[in-house]
C-alpha cells in the first residue's frame, strides 16, 4: 500500500470511532448499557483524523471554548451553519468568526472557504470536529463550518466572543 492509502485508512478508522462516539453523545435516553458502550474520543484521537489543510488548528482548550460559544450563538441566532449558509453570509458582508471542521472528506467540501474568509477579513480556524461541531451547534447532523456573526450590546457571551477572537488571533499567527 502506498502511504497515501494507509493515512486514509488511518483517518477513515479514526473518523469511524468519533461517529460512534457522537452518537452515543447525542443518545438522550437513559438506557444504561448504551452508554456504558459509549467510546470516549479524546482531543489526540480526533486530531489524528483532520485532514493536510486543517490549519491553524485549534488547541484543545481553544476548542472548548470555541463549542461553547458555538453552543451560545446558537441559542441566541447569532451563527450560520454549514457550508450553504456560510458562504452566502459572507458574499452579504457579515462579520465574525469562522470555525471550520478539520475531518472534512473530501477536502473539496470546504477547501474555498479559507480563501474566501481571508479576502473579507474574517478570523477563522479549524476544530478537529465535524460531529463535535454539530452538537455544539444545537444539530442533530455533523457540521462542517459555522459563522458566528459579530453580536450585538445584548448578547449575554459578548465577553467569551471577544476572548474567542483574540485567541483566534494569537494561534492564527502563531503565538
Amino acid at each position: 500500500k502506498t502511504p497515501e492509502e494507509k493515512a486514509a485508512k488511518k483517518a477513515a478508522k479514526a473518523a469511524k470511532k468519533i461517529k460512534e462516539a457522537a452518537a452515543a453523545a447525542m443518545d438522550t435516553s437513559e438506557n444504561e448499557p448504551k452508554a456504558a458502550k459509549a467510546v470516549e474520543v479524546d482531543y489526540e484521537d480526533r486530531v489524528k483524523a483532520v485532514n493536510c489543510i486543517s490549519s491553524p488548528l485549534c488547541s484543545k482548550r481553544t476548542t472548548k471554548k470555541v463549542h461553547k460559544l458555538v453552543r451560545k450563538s446558537s441559542g441566541a441566532k447569532w451563527m450560520r451553519r454549514g457550508v450553504k449558509e456560510v458562504v452566502k453570509g459572507l458574499r452579504k458582508g457579515e462579520k465574525g468568526i469562522g470555525v471550520i471542521a478539520g475531518d472534512i472528506y473530501p477536502i473539496d467540501v470546504v477547501s474555498h472557504l479559507p480563501v474566501l474568509m481571508e479576502e473579507k477579513g474574517i478570523p477563522y480556524m479549524y476544530v478537529p470536529s465535524k460531529a463535535e461541531l454539530g452538537a455544539a451547534a444545537n444539530t442533530k447532523r455533523p457540521t462542517s463550518c459555522v459563522l458566528l456573526r459579530t453580536p450585538k450590546d445584548g448578547f449575554d457571551a459578548k465577553d467569551l466572543y471577544e476572548e474567542v477572537m483574540g485567541t483566534f488571533v494569537k494561534e492564527a499567527r502563531g503565538d
